[in-house]
């Protein structure tokens, strides 16, 4: 046997177990959603967008700061985070300011921070 892969000695199919949890996956669709999801959390521009989204609403420019890139740029990663609707935002006046999209993304963020700090 491999040393570097842990796999099962025999091959044998539990097929209640099998059953049972094929019922509880979602739908395809749903899954490829949340695999979309997953992309645009694994940049690192966009991550650092949504955590800083996570601790105050704030405008393009703002935002650009806190990333380091340009407007232009900041703009583009936040098209594509609304897209996935991971956020959102309000006009006032001639300001656009932008928010997490609800509180379920505050909670994938913080939840995958407290993993990695474990």
């Amino acid at each position: 046997m491999n040393k570097g892969n842990i796999v099962c000695e025999v091959e044998l199919i539990d097929e209640k177990k099998v059953k049972a949890v094929k019922k509880k996956l979602p739908q395809d669709t749903l899954i490829n959603q949340l695999s979309e999801t997953f992309k645009s959390l694994s940049d690192f521009t966009r991550l650092k967008i949504l955590l800083s989204l996570a601790e105050e609403e704030l405008c393009v420019c703002d935002i650009a700061a806190l990333t380091g890139v340009s407007v232009s740029a900041t703009s583009h990663q936040l098209r594509l985070l609304k897209n996935a609707r991971l956020v959102n935002y309000i006009k006032e006046g001639k300001m656009v300011y932008y928010s997490l999209d609800d509180e379920h993304i505050n909670k994938i963020v913080n939840e995958a921070t407290k993993h990695c700090l474990e």
